[in-house]
């Protein structure tokens, strides 16, 4: 019998889509305020003149200067149809991708009752009856699909926003630091908010329509959902391996050539790859971030849901109390709105130095206020008694025990971030002695910084580890479901904090391009200092959350394909483990040599454009970008389907011939070791980058002991950004995807697996 709750059904049918289009309206606000800015040029006179009294002042900042705002106008065109057109590419080839994977989903799903349409006894209480298999295959498929779109439009969304705003950031940057700060962060929100609320908003409406034909079965209205986190989770690992190899390439190429060979500027318009550069900043780090964290949405949200409706939610079909998940996702966007608007409207940033700890506030703001969120929701949306599924057995569980499951999640989420920071941020100690061993050379930054990155799992593997044991000891997998959606709680700030990073460095690209005064110059590189290590700290949520959620999914797998206990001892499971422990490591070899095949093309391109055409380092004769842009496209493109191939296959694969518990120790394997190797790439590519840009800052007397631009010290640190670029954006950042979309694909095809797989070892 269903427990009554606070929250009416009604209230929550209200709720969720009101929350959604709040953020979609307020994604859209601020979208008109960074609008304003324009990129046309002032009108002598105008009123822009009262604020500025010092004449000379407008000399020297180019305010009134028309040819510097057309020449930023143009620049943003060319990256911005840069990115669109290489998304556009990528889309297609992975549109075909995506058709040919819900083919398989459908007959895969259809063919374990062999396409029957009877009803059939339901999995987890046989004495009810429950829809048909094919109809979960054919709802599945559906649901994967609506995954699929979501997540590309999120990313392509993001992008525009990203394009549309880099150069506004540039322009404002003129009148001081703060105005820049509040046109990117802004931009950054448009993009956050976005994507929280139409990841909610779509989930939300499939949901309700899948009840139509459901109706009470709810055991597989559910597990037809979960497609949809495998569609976000399939487009986002694409997303992020493709974009990553573009930027890279791009990146190592131009830094290679222009910084070390040629020793001129970094973004200097006389690189051939600047271009491919400044348009890979927006296809990987907010295109490829956006699908990434909108999959991990997806996937907790779906991993929560299917474990609820095999609990006492499902089973007394209380709606309120079922859709837990997505009130809590609901809290988080007005959350997030209000912490927001202490950034841009409450407290204005005035200097350089109050930059980071604005961005730092936010996320202390957002996991503070969302605490207080969780225990309203808790309070209201829950019966005063529920239980919760357990491998085969109801365990009862309290309000103030699920409370504790998503606030756990929320500030693990939090310590990760700031242990994050603390390891690659140029304030402290770690990155200042990464940027010392710059002295003696290229060889000690790499010891230093590889050393650095391993050093920076700790703290945050004990984070996961205590969040996963609290959650789990109060409310089994459902409690590591929702405490994974604790830590995603915060998403639209996460993103906003992490878009804000690519805009402000575009921002500088574009400074440098359109030969703004050097103060300019100076603001942009703070502000994208500072986005360098929210951009870790955005990684660092990515991948905690990832573990959380993969073990989710891989609890709800468990329970799917009826594995009563995973024993490592049997030779089974022990294989796949070890082999499932590989897969990472064999992953970013692929993602890492297709950055090193991608750069070494686009070197040898840039080292012929300065050879051959005359005029370029005098700056008399424009370099040919199209070219280097067409390098990097042609290579993401190709060399993001073998990675991609390889995480997608592997499920398919084990489960067919070698079964279910074998699987079971694959999926293990890979999230314990793809987190490690995921947090210590990522933390070490971000150090090394901001080693350099210490030493490039030259602000401390150290800092200027081991400068200026052009020593040795800081040739040795531009060698450790190199090679970490590669660690930070491609291998790091895609790591996490590996590890939830094996568990989410394994679950969406466990009932096949369960039925038919296996087949190595019943032929034995």
């Amino acid at each position: 019998m269903a427990v009554e709750t606070i929250l009416p059904d009604l209230g929550t049918e209200i709720l969720i889509p009101v929350c959604a289009v709040v953020g979609i309206a307020f994604a859209l606000v601020q979208w008109l305020i960074v609008s304003k800015v324009k990129l046309v040029p002032e009108a002598p006179n105008s009123a822009e003149g009262k604020y500025f009294t010092d004449s000379l002042l407008e000399e020297e900042e180019g305010i009134n200067d028309r040819s510097i705002v057309h020449k930023c106008a143009e620049i943003q065109a060319a990256i911005s149809e840069g990115a669109t057109s290489f998304l556009f590419t990528e889309y297609r080839y992975v549109g075909i991708f995506m058709v040919a994977f819900a083919v398989l989903i459908f007959v895969f799903l259809g063919s374990v009752e062999g396409f029957s349409t009877k009803m059939q006894s339901c999995t987890y209480d046989v004495t009810k009856l429950c829809k048909p298999a094919l109809a979960t295959a054919g709802f599945s498929t559906i649901s994967f699909i609506l995954g699929a779109i979501t997540s590309v439009v999120s990313g392509f969304l993001g992008m525009k926003i990203a394009t549309y705003a880099n150069a506004r950031t540039t322009l404002e940057a003129r009148k001081g630091v703060g105005k820049a700060f509040i046109v990117a962060f802004r931009s950054g929100a448009v993009m956050g908010f976005l994507l929280a609320a139409n990841g909610l908003l779509v989930l939300y409406i499939v949901i309700n329509l899948f009840k139509l034909y459901y109706g009470d079965d709810w055991e597989g209205l559910f597990e037809a959902i979960t497609g949809y986190g495998l569609g976000g989770s399939s487009m986002a690992l694409f997303g992020r391996v493709g974009g990553g190899i573009y930027t890279k390439a791009a990146d190592v190429g131009a830094d290679l050539v222009g910084k070390v060979e040629r020793n001129i500027p970094e973004d200097d318009p006389r690189n051939p790859a600047v271009i491919a550069d400044n348009v890979g900043d927006n296809v990987g780090d907010i295109a490829g971030m956006g699908s990434d964290l909108f999959g991990s949405y997806a996937e907790s949200s779906c991993a929560a849901l299917v474990v609820a409706s095999i609990s006492s939610f499902g089973i007394n079909h209380e709606f309120t109390a079922m859709l837990y998940p997505l009130l809590i996702s609901s809290i988080g966007i007005l959350v997030c709105l209000l912490t927001t608007l202490f950034a841009t409207d409450f407290f204005e940033v005035q200097n350089v130095k109050e930059i980071e700890p604005a961005l730092k506030k936010q996320l202390i703001i957002s996991t503070a206020l969302m605490t207080v969120g969780i225990a309203i929701v808790s309070w209201i949306a829950l019966p005063s008694s529920f239980t919760i599924y357990n491998f085969g057995v109801q365990k009862e569980v309290k309000i103030w025990q699920l409370f504790l499951c998503v606030a756990v999640g929320l500030w693990a989420g939090l310590i990760i971030g700031f242990v994050t920071e603390y390891y690659t941020s140029n304030a402290y100690s770690p990155v200042k002695d990464v940027a010392d061993s710059c002295r003696t050379g290229a060889a000690t930054n790499v010891i230093f910084g590889l050393a650095l990155g391993y050093k920076s799992v700790i703290i945050p593997i004990f984070a996961i580890a205590i969040s996963i044991f609290v959650s789990f000891t109060f409310a089994a997998m459902y409690g590591i479901a929702v405490a994974a959606l604790g830590m995603l709680s915060t998403i639209a700030t996460g993103l906003a904090i992490d878009a804000y990073g690519p805009i402000s460095d575009n921002a500088g690209g574009i400074a440098e391009m359109a030969g703004m005064s050097h103060r300019i110059r100076e603001r942009t590189d703070a502000l994208d200092a500072a986005g360098n290590t929210t951009a870790a700290i955005g990684k660092g949520f990515a991948i905690g959350s990832a573990a959380l959620v993969s073990l989710a999914l891989f609890g709800a797998f468990v329970s799917r394909a009826a594995i009563s206990t995973v024993d490592v001892l049997t030779p089974k499971v022990f294989i796949g483990l070890i082999v499932g422990a590989m897969l990472p490591y064999w992953f970013s070899a692929m993602t890492m040599k297709s950055v090193g095949s991608a750069a070494l093309k686009m070197v040898e391109e840039v080292r012929r454009q300065f050879n051959t055409i005359p005029g370029l380092m005098e700056g008399t004769t424009k370099p040919d970008y199209a070219t280097c842009v067409k390098i990097s496209t042609d290579a993401s493109i190709k060399e993001m389907i073998p990675p991609g191939a390889l995480v997608m296959l592997t499920p398919l694969i084990v489960g067919i011939f070698f079964g279910v518990e074998t699987l079971s120790g694959v999926l293990a394997g890979s999230l314990v070791s793809g987190v490690q190797i995921a947090i210590s790439a990522s933390n070490t590519g971000g150090a090394w980058d901001n080693a350099k840009k210490y030493i490039e800052a030259g602000a401390s007397e150290h800092a200027k002991t081991l400068g200026p631009k052009g020593s040795d010290a800081h040739k040795a640190a531009v060698i450790g950004d190199t090679v970490g670029d590669p660690l930070k954006d491609t291998s790091g950042p895609s790591l996490n995807i590996l590890i939830k979309l094996m568990a989410v694909e394994s679950l969406v095809f466990a009932p096949f697996f369960a039925a038919h797989g296996g087949l190595l070892f019943k032929i034995f």
